[in-house]
């Protein structure tokens, strides 16, 4: 499987608390904060609950 970089463009402020959940355990601090996951469907899941906060890029794995 490959890896997945997920980096955080829009802030959680005004946004329900299991975005909020959602957002930080992707591992995500702040806005442009960026950090790099095992690309699986459990992430894609969490990515596409919070897609209008986030952006992602698939990266080859090795």
């Amino acid at each position: 499987m490959g890896q997945i970089k997920v980096r955080q463009k829009k802030s959680v402020i005004g946004q329900s608390q299991a975005l909020r959940r959602v957002v930080k355990s992707l591992g995500l601090k702040g806005i442009n904060s960026e950090k790099i996951h095992k690309d699986n469907n459990c992430i894609r899941g969490m990515i596409n609950k919070v897609i209008h906060l986030v952006d992602y890029e698939l990266m080859s794995g090795k």
